[in-house]
């Protein structure tokens, strides 16, 4: 009888915390899908928006439903002189920008994971030291000013070419990638290049996935180095367009006209618009986000 109690007595341990652990998944699930709920209200609130009535919009009737369905307003903002050549001016400073964004850090970090790399404990820290102290707006400002670069597309570029940050984890990421598959390509008679480039790169899709979706979305919602920069108009980025949209929403409100009727949501749509391409690449990348993050922030 003994016996029984005691082989009983697992068994009963085991019951207990597969009860709890399920208590505890379902506590979890449920806290999961509250805070899910809390970040997606903003953004359906913002879409409802879009689609509503200036009448519904003004009254406080709209939540995460649209009231009286229109969609006037998209109509009116892409066929606006300015939104359209501002958005195409956007990706393509996000493109030119991500590429060579891309491709500076990748030669950067790779170098720095070299611990036989000549020189490596004198530049890493120096590269790590300009992470807590910038130069500053001025000394830039001074700087682009002073190399010509004002009012041109590289002085929107080159400020966010390379992030410390973002090297610094992708330096982490080629130093988990084993020395013996490179030191293989170069017995094979590849060069210190040729194994970066044929063996380094292509193990490294997951932490170049994430860069990617860093840079892109760093370079898309960058308003303030046009700000800084961009003189000419037809220069401007859509979220720099969608910065003084927001400030002169005001005196806008008070023009006669369409641009009345639709000052209360021409704001929603616009972000809407704005804010669409980077949620609709997310998903492609999401499988490579996590697992770059993981292995790139693993070692420091």
């Amino acid at each position: 009888m003994a016996k029984k109690n005691v082989d009983d007595a697992p068994m009963a341990s085991r019951m207990i915390i597969s009860k709890g652990y399920r208590t505890f998944t379902v506590i979890n699930d449920i806290f999961m899908v509250i805070i899910c709920l809390v970040m997606l209200y903003p953004f359906l609130y913002l879409v409802a928006q879009s689609f509503s009535s200036t009448e519904a919009i003004v009254a406080g009737k709209v939540g995460i439903v649209p009231v009286g369905f229109s969609v006037e307003t998209y109509k009116y903002v892409l066929t606006s002189n300015v939104f359209l050549p501002d958005y195409l001016n956007t990706v393509i400073y996000a493109v030119i920008g991500t590429v060579s964004a891309l491709i500076l850090s990748c030669l950067l970090a790779y170098p720095l994971s070299k611990k036989e790399l000549r020189g490596n404990k004198i530049v890493g820290p120096f590269i790590i030291f300009t992470m807590y102290f910038a130069g500053g707006m001025i000394p830039n400002y001074i700087l682009m000013t002073s190399l010509g670069l004002k009012d041109t597309v590289a002085a929107f570029i080159l400020p966010g070419v390379i992030s410390t940050y973002y090297v610094i984890l992708m330096r982490s990421f080629f130093e988990s990638v084993p020395a013996e598959l490179e030191e293989a390509g170069e017995i094979d008679g590849l060069s210190k290049f040729g194994a970066f480039l044929h063996v380094a790169l292509p193990m490294s899709k997951p932490i170049i996935a994430t860069m990617t979706l860093f840079y892109l979305v760093q370079y898309w919602n960058n308003w303030f180095d046009a700000f800084l920069y961009l003189d000419t108009p037809t220069k401007w980025p859509v979220a720099y367009y969608l910065r003084t949209l927001i400030s002169t929403s005001s005196s806008s409100a008070e023009d006669a006209g369409e641009a009345m009727t639709i000052a209360a949501n021409i704001k929603s749509c616009a972000m809407v618009l704005t804010a669409a391409p980077i949620i609709c690449v997310y998903p492609f990348i999401q499988k490579y986000f996590v697992q770059g993050m993981m292995l790139g922030g693993v070692k420091g």
